[in-house]
């Protein structure tokens, strides 16, 4: 499970320290006694009175870092205002876990009720400039700022960028130590890292370790290339900073890979050349806009080529929606489109193609290069400034297309699933929008290639090979046209809670 939003929330978790106690017995600790060594056992040759001198490459101690870069790495705290069910315990929208609030916190009956939450920043400049998470200050409304020195003080929200998860805070004064960027350094994975911050509220806290891979795509709709770490990062130290063995920042520890909520060794870090830019303008009193031409694209599924009988090398992004009057569909954009370059330049996926268009200014022309029915057209897009974040889920709407059916439906059989027409019973059925075509799943055939692909019922399958469906008979036509044409699966495009998504149906051998 990937926790973006890793600082603590509400009262820490009781910190228990254990120490394992022996009685009446002798401890056997390993090494205690004389083994055959391993061939990778290198053993110290020191060369200056140390009782330990490790490997050429590696630091003697992080020791002399830590205490350069430490004087500007920060805790925030922030108190958050919550809506508090019955019971006590409760949610923040966006969190993936739930808590109660400290005895004594909040107020009661029809009061707002309100939590602390604890993150990390940095000074980045020497009059009061701090970078931290998106997600640490977004819902704040109160943010403290906790010195290495023991100092507190108040803090003011000077601009956010949820797209980045990157926000700027400043506390008054001056002659505050700080760090900078490092952009033109590119950490290799292998570099030594080392991260700094308050995990679980403790502060002050140093973790080292390597670059473990670098632009990892983990966020989907955001707009980061995240740098890969296993130096350990826990809940609070969101908005740290990642420095290498010469105290330089490389990037800002913002989320963690992990099935338990604590680190398992895979952290991610914004890049610095990102950070750098974003938290400047911000600073300047900008507000980050980024284009936009209203299309919901993904990879091409694997088996795509061969379904639409495709160039083998073929790469970019499948349109699996087409937002109404959006600049895309007035530039002629439409479902089922595969864009292969952008601006004449080759993508290779979703990503790319999401990035350059957000580069691109409001009323600048975007150039899609598609292929549609097998042939490659041009279309010019003059692009739009990206809606909020709010208002892109709003468009979406709420809708379960898996609601509990309430009666008998005449279904087909088609590949292993049942089908239906969408009409106005399987409208009422299973929640669909009046303006939604296509076949309805009612149930998928265990064991089948439909049942394998995890169509659940509800689903709307809207095209088939890219053919618009009005019912099961169309679906029947394409894939048994797909199968004579020896075609080894069909593209489905299926309507899901989440957007449309485009699948590869394969197709049994004869």
């Amino acid at each position: 499970m990937l926790k973006r939003k890793e600082f603590i929330l509400g009262a820490a978790a009781g910190l228990t320290l254990a120490a394992a106690a022996t009685a009446g017995g002798v401890i056997n600790w390993p090494g205690a006694h004389a083994e055959p060594q391993a061939v990778n056992r290198i053993t110290p040759v020191p060369a200056n009175g140390d009782s330990f001198t490790p490997p050429p490459g590696a630091p003697n101690s992080f020791a002399t870092i830590f205490e350069q870069v430490a004087p500007a790495v920060v805790q925030i705290d922030v108190t958050v205002k919550v809506d508090q069910p019955q019971g006590g315990a409760f949610t923040i929208p966006g969190l993936p876990f739930q808590f109660v609030p400290p005895q004594g916190r909040g107020g009661q009956g029809d009061e707002p009720q309100t939590t602390q939450g604890a993150g990390s920043g940095f000074f980045i400049s020497q009059d009061g400039f701090i970078v931290t998470n998106n997600h640490v200050v977004a819902d704040a409304t109160e943010i403290k700022v906790k010195m290495s020195d023991g100092r507190e003080l108040p803090a003011r929200l000077i601009g956010r960028d949820p797209g980045t998860d990157l926000a700027v805070i400043k506390v008054e004064g001056n002659d505050f130590k700080y760090v900078s960027f490092e952009e033109t350094a590119q950490p290799r994975v292998g570099d030594w890292v080392i991260a700094i911050g308050n995990p679980f509220g403790l502060g002050g806290t140093a973790t080292a370790g390597i670059v473990s891979a670098k632009a990892r795509d983990i966020d989907p709709s955001g707009y980061n290339d995240y740098i890969q770490i296993d130096a350990a990062i826990n809940r609070g130290n969101s908005g740290g900073p990642t420095f290498d063995i010469y105290g330089r920042v490389i990037g800002v520890n913002s989320a963690i890979y992990s099935p338990t909520g604590g680190s398992v060794g895979i952290g991610f870090a914004i890049p610095a050349e990102t950070a750098k830019n974003v938290t400047t303008r911000l600073m300047q009193g900008q507000t980050i806009e980024r284009g936009y031409v209203g299309v919901g694209i993904q990879d091409i599924p694997p088996g795509t080529v061969g379904a639409l009988a495709l160039p083998a090398d073929t790469k970019g992004a499948y349109v699996g929606e087409v937002t109404p009057d959006g600049p895309a569909q007035r530039a002629g954009v439409q479902v089922g489109d595969i864009v292969v370059q952008v601006n004449g330049r080759n993508i290779d996926g979703s990503t790319e193609l999401r990035r350059m268009v957000a580069a691109t200014e409001a009323g600048q022309t975007v150039r899609f290069t598609v292929i549609r029915d097998g042939r490659r057209q041009e279309i010019n897009i003059r692009a739009a400034k990206r809606p909020s974040d709010e208002e892109l889920n709003a468009a979406t709407g709420g809708d379960d297309p898996q609601k509990t059916p309430q009666g008998p439906v005449a279904n087909t059989t088609v590949e292993g699933m049942k089908v239906a027409p969408v009409n106005a019973a399987t409208r009422r059925q299973y929640n669909l929008p009046a303006d939604i075509q296509g076949v309805v799943v009612t149930e998928t055939v265990p064991g089948s290639k439909a049942a394998q692909l995890g169509i659940p019922a509800g689903v709307v399958i809207l095209r088939a090979n890219n053919q618009i469906l009005s019912g099961p008979a169309d679906l029947e036509r394409a894939i048994a046209a797909a199968r004579s044409a020896g075609r080894p699966g069909v593209l489905l495009l299926v309507r899901t809670p989440q957007g449309n998504r485009s699948v590869v149906l394969e197709l049994p051998k004869n």
